[in-house]
């Protein structure tokens, strides 16, 4: 597997991440010694970067991962999580909430410092409360030994480039837009990285929507975009072959991002998501694949911040 610097952060991470969302019910119920072993499982494979949330099954996903690295040598893996989302509709990006946050992460993870720590969802909070208040409370606490790097994370690449351009942060991640079917992340990632922030691609099967089985009820991605990963998938499942793989290997191989977050609770699922990395790409089909999506080709929705709240509108 390999390992890339985390911008200027001295971090090493593996180029492929493992996203611990599903550790939290996010994608279904799960047993958690399945869960536990699906991390066990990463790390044997040479994963190293670990990224969660206390929104990820209301902190069941912090818990259970904290219980899978019991033991394991902290030096060996590089963790990173996230403040200021708590709910569905429970947001707070105040210093004080963000400081209990990470001491409550600090407890469940099991450990004495976090590697990376993530304002979450920034497009739900007040971007400017982002750059004045929340990023300079968690520089405090990096200080303090308690956070190596700090992050910003959401959906709109504009809300992140908003922050960005305002604050210094070690790292932006954004999900669903660095996939086959969606690539407006690679249209940002230079910028970012002239302000020394790396980038970190997360869902590269869009949440579901590339894989066999498809996306959850709640895919908040338009019919004509769902319809098209749908036929997609159909098209690689008469060539012999998960749409899964394809998807996977597109974006960890022709992205250049410093890692690819994939979520799961299945060792198998793990091994499987490994083996496609070490396999080349059948060009082919990559091709057939983007033409079946071409006419949703970077489509993505809206997401959270109302209008008036547009970056370039803000007064």
């Amino acid at each position: 597997m390999k390992r890339r610097t985390l911008g200027g952060t001295g971090l090493e991470v593996s180029e492929l991440g493992f996203g611990a969302s599903p550790l939290g019910a996010v994608y279904g119920a799960f047993a958690e010694r399945d869960g536990i072993d699906a991390v066990h499982t990463a790390l044997d494979l040479d994963i190293c970067f670990f990224d969660v949330s206390p929104y990820y099954g209301a902190t069941l996903a912090e818990t259970v991962l904290g219980k899978a690295l019991r033991g394991v040598d902290r030096s060996a893996y590089v963790l990173a999580t996230k403040v200021g989302r708590y709910g569905d509709d429970d947001f707070d990006f105040g210093a004080e909430r963000v400081e209990r946050s990470v001491h409550e992460s600090l407890r469940r993870l099991r450990t004495d410092h976090l590697d990376l720590v993530q304002c979450h969802d920034i497009e739900f909070g007040d971007l400017d409360l982002i750059v004045e208040e929340t990023i300079p409370a968690l520089r405090a606490m990096q200080a303090a030994g308690l956070v190596r790097a700090v992050g910003v994370t959401g959906y709109p690449l504009d809300a992140l480039e908003y922050v960005t351009t305002r604050i210094p942060a070690d790292t932006v991640m954004s999900y669903c837009q660095y996939t086959v079917q969606d690539r407006r992340l690679a249209q940002y990632a230079r910028r970012f990285a002239r302000g020394g922030t790396a980038v970190i691609n997360a869902s590269p099967l869009a949440m579901g929507a590339l894989t066999e089985r498809g996306p959850a009820a709640w895919h908040p991605a338009p019919a004509a975009v769902l319809e098209r990963c749908a036929a997609a998938a159909a098209l690689c499942r008469a060539r012999g072959t998960d749409i899964a793989r394809i998807a996977l290997q597109f974006a960890v191989t022709t992205g250049g991002f410093t890692s690819t977050v994939f979520g799961t609770s299945s060792a198998q699922k793990v091994r499987d998501t490994v083996a496609w990395l070490n396999r080349p790409m059948d060009e082919d089909l990559l091709h057939a694949v983007e033409e079946c999506l071409a006419p949703v080709r970077d489509q993505g929705w809206t997401n959270g911040r109302p209008e008036n709240q547009h970056p370039e509108r803000r007064p």
